[in-house]
């Protein structure tokens, strides 16, 4: 007896050959197919409004940062108003007050004009004491101013003086008259009297330092230096 011949489902090696979906495998498929669409369908009116939303959130989230940084650029570069109202503003300070007024300073009391005991010396008539000064060592020096001439001084405290004189210069003409003791450890200048003549081609005379008084310059000025001790 033959031995019935099994019906051979695969052709060539079955390690080489793919299989094919059956005519119920397709029809399968196609089911499942259908009925996962209509979900996929149903679901899309939310899903779609969902990314549009979430795309919006994004494009807002990302505007208020942009008009954040934007702001903070604009305010760093403007200058703050000041004072700012939210604080409250400093009074100015009040000035120092003015110092008060120096009193005017007193005029300096007029020298008094020394005299022939205080001298030691006779003085001219009618000479006008114009000032004295430091001559150092505690001396002063007195000056007189005077219409007369220089040769009418000279003759008249040579005749007082009862002394020559001596003429020290010639131009200007300057005429000494030693009287008193002249100590060199002490003294600056030799007490006596000196008269030099201001009157020449080059000077109208010595000016009066008193304004409007007379006469407006001195021919001669008359210099005396006290006379502490007698010889």
């Amino acid at each position: 007896m033959q031995r019935p011949q099994r019906e051979k489902h695969h052709s060539g090696n079955p390690r080489h050959s793919s299989p094919m979906p059956s005519a119920q495998g397709q029809k399968h498929h196609s089911d499942h197919a259908q009925h996962s669409w209509p979900i996929i369908a149903r679901a899309w009116p939310i899903v779609a409004p969902l990314r549009s939303f979430l795309s919006c959130s994004s494009l807002c989230v990302l505007c208020s940062f942009l008009c954040v940084l934007v702001s903070a650029q604009i305010s760093a570069q403007t200058p703050q108003p000041f004072p700012r109202p939210a604080q409250p503003t400093r009074p100015a300070p009040t000035p120092p007050a003015a110092p008060p007024p120096a009193p005017a300073a007193a005029a300096p009391a007029a020298e008094q004009t020394p005299t022939e005991a205080t001298l030691g010396v006779p003085i001219y008539p009618g000479s006008q004491f114009i000032a004295s000064y430091d001559a150092g060592r505690g001396q002063r020096y007195y000056i007189f101013g005077s219409a007369a001439s220089f040769v009418e001084l000279v003759a008249y405290y040579r005749t007082i003086l009862k002394q020559k004189g001596e003429l020290v210069y010639d131009v200007p003409a300057t005429h000494e008259f030693d009287v008193g003791r002249f100590r060199e450890e002490t003294m600056a200048f030799p007490p006596g009297v000196t008269i030099k003549d201001f009157q020449s081609d080059v000077s109208q005379g010595y000016p009066n330092p008193k304004p409007g008084s007379q006469p407006a310059r001195f021919p001669t000025i008359i210099q005396i230096v006290p006379v502490t001790e007698r010889p």
